[in-house]
């Protein structure tokens, strides 16, 4: 048997290795025997266990321990070890050898003791709290290893920004600076109010429109790729910087990005992928309805344009939120472009609705951070511009160089705690459907040397 505390049946074997045909001690009466030297000739004991009681229950015929116990029935003796919890509350006599009312040679008083039941059932109640609960969940990181809740991936990506904030706010700061520095100098540069005036002007000819609208359509598609890049390698290393926390294990910049530099590139052109997956998919819901508005005109072909707009943008949600677990099974598995979006597929299968509503959660709660970080910066910003407040409130103020850099300033703030929350959020998402489906929280405790439940770094609620 494991003598393991906590471990070993009560009363399935003797205590201390005693034999259980053994009599009790010489020294230790009975209730209704009278006391002699053990050496002293007389009278031999019966049968084993004579000095315990005269009265013992048929073999085979003991029962599950109730609130008292019957009339010259013994209770179970004690059991071998600690891990059982407290000794059981002593009656008006006291004492684990002093009989109790009801009890020769007891162990208690009914109500208290070994036959007490236990809040679930059995003998909970004097043998240590019970039996009802589940061992604690071992937590050597942000997350205790087992299925997570809501609020538990929320506040795991909190956790791992605020436990290794150097490494996550270095590494969310320095993309974040460099792509809005990319920007605002394009903006700046490349694009000019000339384009806003002329697309605003009612007497501008065909060309002009043309010109201006390319412009512009290029100028917010370079804008997109750079924002595309820096979003691409900030979720590559903060998904590496994620899946360690969830282990405990620190790791800095350099190596975060070294574990991570191999997959930038699949990893861009998975998101690259799923962007013309996307747009493809509008375009087909799109086009047909324009069709019938050039060709038949009137209401028909808005109708059409309406309905296939709306059905597009269904499917891609759906599509999007299949492969929204793409991203980390490609870092975390190294897998291909075409594996992981497969992989996604997997985990997501009939958890849709689940994984959907948490990474909408996480969607709304990062875009009101950013949104709290980010007007005050453009109000100030329009508030110091050439045209002042009012002329940014009216929409006839210019975008000058104090614009651009002071909303600038705005969004680095924003993107630095909203990146990581989002990356964070994929990720546990991600672990947390592979613990449910295939069991990863046992391989993360092996990899986080975590024991068994009773190692430190444990939580309760496993």
């Amino acid at each position: 048997m494991n003598d393991t505390p906590g471990w070993a049946s009560p009363g399935s074997s003797p205590s201390e290795g005693r034999d259980p045909g053994a009599s009790a001690p010489a020294d230790r009466p009975g209730p209704d025997q009278p006391a002699h030297p053990a050496d002293q000739p007389g009278e031999q004991p019966a049968g084993p266990g004579a000095k315990w009681s005269k009265e013992q229950p048929p073999p085979g015929q003991w029962s599950a321990p109730t609130g008292q116990a019957a009339p010259g029935q013994t209770p179970p003796p004690p059991p071998p070890g600690p891990g059982w919890g407290a000794p059981p509350p002593g009656g008006p006599a006291g004492g684990y050898g002093a009989p109790g009312p009801g009890h020769p040679g007891g162990y208690g008083t009914p109500g208290g003791g070994y036959g007490a039941p236990g809040p679930y059932g059995g003998w909970g109640g004097g043998w240590g709290g019970g039996w009802g609960g589940p061992p604690p969940a071992a937590k050597p990181g942000v997350i205790p290893l087992r299925p997570l809740g809501v609020g538990e991936i929320l506040d795991g990506a909190v956790s791992t920004m605020r436990t290794y904030w150097r490494t996550v706010l270095g590494i969310a700061l320095t993309v974040a600076v460099l792509t809005e520095i990319v920007v605002v100098l394009f903006q700046g540069l490349v694009l000019d109010d000339t384009t806003t005036a002329t697309l605003d002007d009612p007497s501008a000819t065909f060309d002009e429109l043309t010109r201006a609208l390319t412009d512009a359509m290029l100028g917010l598609g370079v804008v997109a790729l750079i924002t595309l890049i820096g979003t691409v390698v900030a979720t590559a290393l903060l998904t590496t910087v994620t899946s360690r926390a969830v282990l405990g294990k620190q790791v800095t910049t350099g190596e975060a990005w070294r574990d991570a530099r191999p997959r930038v590139l699949p990893l861009f052109g998975l998101i690259l992928l799923l962007l013309l997956i996307t747009a493809g998919i509008l375009a087909v819901g799109f086009v047909p309805g324009t069709l019938v508005t050039v060709t038949v005109g009137g209401g028909p072909g808005v109708a059409l344009t309406i309905l296939g707009v709306l059905a597009a943008t269904v499917l891609c949600l759906w599509l999007m939120v299949r492969f929204s677990l793409a991203s980390p099974a490609l870092m975390l598995e190294k897998q291909g472009v075409k594996k992981a979006l497969t992989r996604s597929v997997k985990l997501v299968r009939g958890s849709w609705w689940r994984v959907f509503g948490i990474q909408l959660l996480a969607m709304i709660i990062t875009n009101i951070v950013a949104s709290i970080i980010v007007i005050p910066f453009t109000f100030l910003a329009a508030a110091l511009g050439n045209d002042g407040l009012s002329g940014f409130v009216n929409g006839t103020g210019s975008q000058g160089w104090t614009f651009l850099v002071i909303t600038g300033i705005g969004s680095v703030i924003g993107s630095v705690i909203t990146l990581p929350i989002t990356a964070g959020v994929t990720v546990l998402l991600y672990i947390d459907q592979r613990i449910r489906r295939e069991a990863l929280d046992l391989e993360l405790a092996r990899a986080a040397g975590v024991q068994g439940p009773g190692a430190p770094g444990t939580t309760p609620g496993g």
